[in-house]
């Protein structure tokens, strides 16, 4: 089933049992489907990539969005951002844990044989495309970091 079914059949259940802030999460969801869906030059289905980036991108905008909320004092607002991203977060495959990730990212530097600050490039490009949905790149960045320094 394509994420745009399994939304439509959640907004449904949603709506049923009235739940607010989840059905607010799920229309940003089929918002973003759809207009991804309609950019020109698309293709009219999105690929699970294509799906994967978006539901990662709505993702990291609520995690902002709450940051800045909580910033400014508004835990009200903050709450709600942070609820939305947990709806979007069921949708995306598991993250890996910090220790996981660590183990990836040792790895990559021995393969690549990275040696200082310099050479993070050479090592993060194949890391985040072997890691891409599956754990946070702000994560992958400082692990990364701390590994060649």
């Amino acid at each position: 089933m394509s994420l745009k079914d399994t939304i439509n059949k959640d907004i449904k259940a949603a709506m049923l049992a009235k739940e607010k802030e989840k059905l607010t999460a799920l229309r940003a969801i089929k918002s973003a489907v759809m207009l991804a869906e309609t950019e020109k030059g698309s293709a009219e289905e999105l690929t699970e990539e294509k799906e994967l980036d978006l539901l990662q991108k709505l993702m990291k905008q609520r995690r902002e969005a709450a940051e800045m909320y909580t910033s400014q004092g508004r835990e009200d607002l903050a709450a709600e951002e942070n609820v939305q991203a947990e709806v979007i977060q069921k949708y995306l495959p598991e993250q890996m844990s910090e220790d996981e990730v660590r183990a990836v990212v040792q790895a990559a530097v021995e393969k690549s044989g990275a040696s200082g600050p310099s050479d993070m490039g050479k090592v993060m490009g194949p890391l985040m495309g072997q890691l891409k949905g599956k754990a946070d790149g702000k994560l992958i960045s400082a692990l990364v970091k701390e590994a060649l320094s």
